[in-house]
């Protein structure tokens, strides 16, 4: 797989400005106002930079915590995890294997079987619609 290398205005012209500030610069939308955060239809959540796969709506579930949730993700190569100790906390910074934009963080507080909870920016996600006819 290779990374996916492009210049800081190269991603300015391809995303918006708050996708830009969520992926590029490892941005928090705030919670509630994402669009995918109350969100139920059927598909594939993929990297708003790369469209990469990332997560499945089977795997999605409300938290309560205002931004969209997953209990794992649609493949494990196409994420990365990273420790991040901004904001005078410890945390898992979840990221796109393929293209390094900022996706959110990862705590080990979800439902089972996995126990965690992938607490992902709409920012940082398009969505694709199941395609009823496969």
């Amino acid at each position: 797989m290779k990374k996916i290398s492009k210049s800081e205005d190269e991603w300015r012209q391809q995303l918006s400005a708050e996708s830009y500030r969520v992926t590029r610069e490892a941005g928090t939308e705030r919670p509630f106002t994402g669009q995918y955060y109350d969100f139920s239809e059927e598909g594939t959540y993929n990297c708003v930079c790369c469209g990469e796969p990332l997560f499945l709506s089977q795997d999605k579930f409300d938290s309560g915590c205002g931004w969209p949730s997953f209990s794992l993700p649609a493949d494990e190569e196409n994420i990365e995890e990273r420790s991040d100790t901004s904001h005078f906390m410890v945390r898992t910074e979840v990221v796109c294997k393929h293209c390094d934009a900022h996706l959110g963080h990862v705590f080990t507080d979800g439902p089972a079987p996995t126990g965690l909870r992938y607490c992902i920016n709409s920012a940082a996600l398009t969505f694709e619609a199941k395609d009823d006819n496969n």
